[in-house]
């Protein structure tokens, strides 16, 4: 029976530029054996075009049709809301401005036409774009949206702050919390990558990813099977003290071919 994989990639599959030991291999052995693979990240500071190269960098052959991000997940849903004359104000970097425009979605620097705050990670985030997204929600009611909820990210040698840091700013200035949240663990991003990319039913996918909060929530809230990865973020105490019990708990990428039931399907 054919299975559809959802590999988060920083922490899952690599770290920084450099592959997981045994990321390839399994990655291949599953395509071989004619399942399903799609890369879902929530990293929003690079587009899709940017990890499909990364990836075929690394060894790993893959096109834009397998590459998810949260910012592709934020434009789809934008596109689908919007009407015409409504513009959205972004706190992002270049990565999220340039999906968002590929998809027709009319961004604005002047806080006095937004009708949508998209907040995406942003390495450059001040005071002034705080407070333009803070006026656009006071004066337009502006509806506010993240691209992922993610605290850290992590990298060689430890983590940088996320997506988190944007959205604790906002929240703390409107005293509210967000509208939306695009990225993993969202229902509508779940259902997107099941049902039109991979076309499989969720008890028949597996998410695998490092972070218990976000990957590991997503699959349990939406029926997925769950691989928890201890190559990036958590860690087995974390899991003890977690919510979010997943359905296997590997070393890393490379355990999963030895999974009895991924096995017996061949």
């Amino acid at each position: 029976m054919v299975k559809g994989f959802i590999f988060d990639l920083d922490g899952t599959v690599y770290l920084g530029n450099k592959l997981i030991e045994g990321a390839l291999e399994t990655i291949q052995y599953l395509k071989t054996n004619g399942h399903k693979v799609v890369f879902f990240t929530n990293k929003s500071i690079s587009t899709r075009q940017d990890y499909v190269q990364k990836l075929n960098h690394l060894g790993i052959e893959v096109t834009l049709e397998n590459v998810v991000n949260s910012n592709y997940i934020t434009a789809k849903y934008l596109k689908r809301h919007m009407i015409s004359s409504d513009a959205v104000y972004v706190i992002g970097e270049e990565a999220l401005l340039e999906e968002l425009r590929e998809e027709g979605i009319r961004v604005t620097k002047d806080s006095s036409e937004a009708n949508y705050i998209v907040l995406g990670w942003d390495r450059a985030f001040n005071y002034e774009k705080l407070n333009n997204a803070y006026q656009a929600w006071v004066k337009n009611n502006a509806v506010i949206i993240a691209t992922n909820p993610d605290r850290t990210c992590p990298v060689i040698g430890g983590q940088l702050p996320d997506c988190a840091s944007m959205i604790g700013a906002m929240e703390g200035a409107t005293g509210k919390s967000v509208d939306l949240i695009m990225g993993k663990p969202s229902k509508l991003a779940a259902e997107f990558v099941v049902k039109e990319i991979l076309e499989l039913s969720p008890q028949h996918c597996y998410m695998v990813g490092d972070r218990l909060e976000t990957d590991i929530k997503m699959g349990i809230e939406n029926g997925l099977n769950t691989i928890l990865v201890l190559t990036g973020i958590a860690t087995i105490d974390m899991v003890k003290a977690s919510a979010e019990k997943p359905t296997y708990i590997l070393e890393s990428i490379k355990d999963i071919p030895y999974l009895q039931e991924i096995v017996s399907t061949h």
